[in-house]
């Protein structure tokens, strides 16, 4: 078949054509277990009824009206982000790029009003912050930046959990204006922010007039048991990036911020034209509302503890096998060795997941996973990737 798309995706060989809950099909009529959740998108499922109707709803009232009026479901929904996160404002985009782009500017102008020239924002190994030049830059990933140099200046980089790197930060950079860290590394292979390391960071933010900047793209609305991730570490961050879960698949993204980060940005300095529409808005809010109505926050820890328990039981001791990590519907399971082949033999299974960091096995189920579809996860799961092991290396 011949295709006028740019050759930038290497697609699996199959075509999706309606979903229900946690399954997916085919233009084939095969059915699958959605274990990636569009990438951590998909929060709900697929065609989860309140959704359906409140898209649907909205679509025949306004879809788009810009930024130059007011949105009220947009005040609604910053207001309710705010209240869940502790924080004093929002706005809105279309993408985590987005979002995480927003972040930056919105820390380099935090660091020009304080009078530093060239503001630096500390970042870390491994980091996966978007694809636009500033948030490509940012990003820990030599693979992702190469070809796209000059890198835009201004990050200073460091391990993830090193809080002695990050405090020599401090004794050698004054212009660092920042610390922007995803609170689980979702492309860097499921790596979680420590919890002392993050309140580390908050309180050398704090000695230091920094922002404590942290992604939540992959990681937040829910995923991991909380509504956002860095809660478990029970600390408040300056600025929060969101989007892919937060409605469901309709593309919002949104940064939140308090203090004196949420009056950075006056008119004019930061802007979109699609971002915070009234479809999007929607969508949203009535993600939120039922993430609360139907206790998902309580499901994703008790299917992410379930799945977790099952692994790591199944896994112990095997050879090639390096560890299973992660919080609530965010499971990461480390081979020994590239395993990007797994993805075809689960496909073959009947079960959708990739592969990230070339070892790392990632599931991002949508929150409405039931018991009996994360025992059916596991079932198919560990079997393929014993056989996958055991199998004679290649080349």
């Amino acid at each position: 078949m011949s295709s006028h798309l740019m050759n930038t995706y290497a697609r699996l060989p199959i075509a999706l054509s309606h979903g229900d809950g946690a399954w997916v099909w085919d233009t084939q009529g095969r059915r699958y277990l959605d274990a990636l959740a569009g990438i951590a998108v998909n929060t709900l499922g697929h065609a989860h009824p309140r959704l359906v109707a409140a898209i649907a709803d909205q679509a025949g009232k306004l879809i788009h009206t810009s930024n130059l009026y007011e949105i009220p479901l947009q005040e609604q929904l910053a207001a309710r982000l705010c209240a869940l996160g502790g924080m004093d404002a929002a706005f809105f985009c279309n993408s985590g790029l987005e979002a995480n782009e927003a972040a930056i500017k919105l820390a380099r102008l935090y660091g020009h009003h304080r009078g530093i020239a060239r503001p630096q924002i500390v970042v870390f190994e491994r980091a996966f912050h978007g694809r636009s030049l500033a948030t490509l830059s940012a990003t820990g990933n030599p693979k992702v930046q190469k070809g796209f140099e000059p890198l835009v200046e201004g990050f200073v980089r460091i391990a993830l959990n090193d809080a002695s790197a990050l405090q020599q930060v401090a004794h050698t950079h004054a212009d660092v204006v920042a610390v922007f860290v995803e609170a689980i590394q979702g492309e860097g292979g499921i790596q979680p922010a420590h919890a002392d390391f993050l309140q580390a960071a908050r309180a050398l933010c704090d000695r230091h007039g920094w922002l404590l900047m942290i992604d939540e793209v992959q990681c937040g609305t829910g995923r991991t048991g909380k509504w956002f991730a860095h809660q478990w570490a029970d600390v408040r961050p300056d600025v929060i990036a969101l989007a892919k879960g937060l409605a469901s698949g309709v593309p919002i993204g949104a940064i939140l911020a308090r203090g004196a980060a949420a009056t950075t940005f006056g008119p004019g300095q930061h802007g979109t034209t699609f971002g915070g529409n009234p479809l999007a808005c929607r969508a949203a809010l009535e993600t939120l509302a039922v993430i609360e109505d139907e206790e998902l926050l309580a499901n994703a820890a008790a299917r992410g503890q379930q799945i977790l328990h099952a692994l790591r039981h199944a896994f112990a001791g095997v050879d090639g096998v390096i560890e299973v990590r992660g919080q609530g519907l965010m499971i990461g399971v480390e081979l020994d060795r590239p395993a990007t082949e797994l993805v075809r033999h689960l496909l073959d299974r009947g079960v959708l997941l990739n592969v990230t960091q070339e070892r790392v096995i990632r599931l991002l189920p949508p929150l409405i996973f039931t018991a009996e579809q994360a025992d059916l996860l596991v079932q198919q799961l560990v079997p393929a990737v014993r056989g996958f092991l055991q199998a004679p290396a290649q080349g």
